[in-house]
């Protein structure tokens, strides 16, 4: 039986090998590696470059790159302006030559109602082009104005771009305390400025509180105006006396050709009657005692103007006066030699004016294209009504009457609108006169009385009862629709052909216009106002603006402003 040995293991299993040089001996290139799958990339492992740039080198390549990128951004935005100019020269509106745009410059801000101050200055900041046009168009600047709040600065900046352009000068301080002082240094500074422009002055407005400031202003207008057409002298203080009575040598040199308007209020120029010829619209107001002018003098003034068109007499004393007196109601009979034509004057305004003034200029002139009249704190105006009444006689279209605190005898009114078919409203303040017997005259058809009557005011007038106003509102509602025949009867009358309808239409109208005109209906009360009536309740303002468009209605008031009546 042989016997088995166990098999020899080598030692260097146990013992680490001893390490030999590798040998290109019998050198055998080794079979290429399969390429491993990678699921990440990042678990791979890159080698870096060597670094051969430092870290400053980078940073000013950096800086080179972004001041590139700064050119070109500032080039593209120089190109995107000049785009956006070339585009915008391609509008219509800046193609536009300045001659034209300046014109509409203009209209658009004298010619549109009130002048807004902040208009022209809005119109330069539109672009350059616009601000160039404006300020070589001499008519945007041509209105001056010296106040509180306009500085002569602005004054001086505006003479000079208004060029040779016709001027509308302005000086206005009104008698607030806090710049009384300072006032008269502010009105000869500014006459100085405007002395030299009077020649091409258009219109002119001074507004002081006193006669000496008025004086000191004036004293520096002796230089001719040719072309004057306006002329405005307010004076505040009306009621004082002081050495500034007589009057200053001719205003503006006596040369005033072309005044068309004239404003006049407590100033005292020596009733100078070459100032006023030829005018259009005449306005005296504030004149008191010894400075009150003579109607002799204003009948004489009267005659130089046959063009008139606007008169206006306000706040005048008249001293010898007597309403009372029978004398001066017995010479109503007796004719005028020579009446005063003036067929032009279309509006006449007396308030406070002194009835021995106004029946002495009524009684001398004739009106008869009259359109407006106000007859306010006249005392007793029954001899006014029958001058009135004496040329509705002839011609008298009034559209427009308004009487206030006044006292008149009712027949002689009543008589008066009954020749005033053209009347379209009639204001009646605090007049105690006026009854039953005025609104019973309005409600009678056999002729209609003031047949086109739209507007009628009854404020403060307590006299009337509410019965008599009833029938008047009623009188004067539209009749009944359903009266009348319709246009077409029967189904049979309709015509399918729109030539034989319109034919048929215009017969219709035809026929139907002469029916109205044998039957003219007067017109229906548009607005009706009863303020301070306490006579009318609620319930009857209720009731009228059910059959009126317009109602106005205020109960009268306290001296702290409570209801007087409850």
């Amino acid at each position: 039986m042989a016997t088995s040995y166990p098999a020899r293991i080598p030692a260097s299993v146990f013992t680490n090998p001893r390490r030999r040089k590798p040998s290109l001996k019998n050198y055998a290139p080794l079979a290429p590696l399969k390429p491993l799958r990678i699921s990440n990339a990042d678990d791979v492992y890159i080698p870096r470059p060597p670094t051969f740039m430092s870290i400053a080198y980078l940073r000013d390549a950096i800086s080179s790159i972004d001041v590139k990128m700064a050119a070109l951004v500032k080039e593209r935005a120089e190109l995107e302006t000049k785009l956006e100019t070339t585009v915008r020269l391609q509008s219509p509106v800046l193609r536009l030559p300045s001659e034209l745009l300046s014109s509409i410059f203009t209209i658009g801000v004298l010619e549109m109602g009130d002048e807004d101050p902040v208009m022209v200055p809005t119109l330069m900041l539109v672009c350059r082009y616009w601000a160039e046009v404006a300020l070589n168009t001499p008519m945007l600047w041509a209105k001056i104005s010296v106040s509180p709040h306009d500085s002569l600065e602005k004054a001086r900046r505006r003479l000079s771009r208004s060029k040779s352009c016709p001027l509308d000068i302005t000086v206005n301080f009104g008698p607030r305390i806090e710049y009384v002082q300072s006032i008269t240094e502010h009105i000869v500074h500014a006459m100085d400025l405007f002395r030299p422009a009077l020649w091409r002055t258009k219109s002119f407005s001074l507004t002081v509180p006193s006669r000496p400031h008025a004086y000191t202003a004036l004293l520096r207008c002796q230089e001719d105006a040719p072309i004057l057409e306006n002329l405005s002298i307010q004076v505040y203080h009306s009621m004082q006396d002081d050495h500034y009575s007589k009057p200053i040598v001719p205003l503006f040199n006596g040369c005033t050709p072309n005044l068309r308007s004239c404003s006049l209020t407590s100033f005292n120029f020596g009733w100078d009657l070459t100032l006023m010829k030829r005018l259009r619209v005449l306005k005296l107001g504030g004149y008191f005692n010894s400075f009150t002018p003579s109607a002799t003098t204003l009948l004489d003034i009267l005659r130089q103007c046959p063009e008139l068109e606007e008169f206006a007499l306000r706040n005048m004393s008249d001293v010898d006066s007597n309403p009372c007196s029978v004398a001066m109601i017995d010479d109503l009979d007796s004719p005028i030699a020579s009446k005063i034509h003036l067929p032009r004057l279309k509006k006449m305004s007396f308030y406070y004016s002194g009835i021995a003034h106004t029946r002495e200029i009524i009684s001398h002139i004739s009106f008869p294209n009259l359109e407006s009249l106000e007859l306010a704190y006249l005392e007793n105006a029954t001899s006014l009504l029958q001058l009135l009444y004496a040329q509705a006689l002839t011609r008298l279209p009034l559209k427009y009457l308004r009487i206030e605190t006044c006292l008149f005898n009712e027949m002689k009114f009543v008589n008066l609108i009954r020749k005033l078919p053209s009347l379209v409203t009639l204001e009646l303040i605090d007049i105690e006169d006026i009854t039953y017997i005025t609104l019973k005259a309005l409600s009678t058809s056999q002729p209609w009385a003031c047949s086109r009557l739209e507007n009628i005011t009854f404020d403060g007038c307590t006299s009337f009862d509410w019965d008599s106003l009833r029938a008047f509102v009623e009188s004067r509602l539209p009749a009944d629709p359903h009266a009348y025949k319709r246009y077409h009867t029967s189904v049979a009358s309709l015509t399918s052909s729109a030539s034989t309808a319109a034919a048929d239409y215009e017969r219709m109208k035809s026929r139907q216009t002469r029916q109205a005109a044998l039957l003219a209906g007067p017109h229906r009360i548009h607005m009706i106002d009863v303020t301070r009536c306490n006579q009318i309740s609620k319930e009857m303002v209720q009731w009228l603006r059910m059959y009126v468009a317009s109602v106005k209605c205020e109960s009268a008031k306290g001296v702290w402003g409570e209801p007087a009546m409850p």
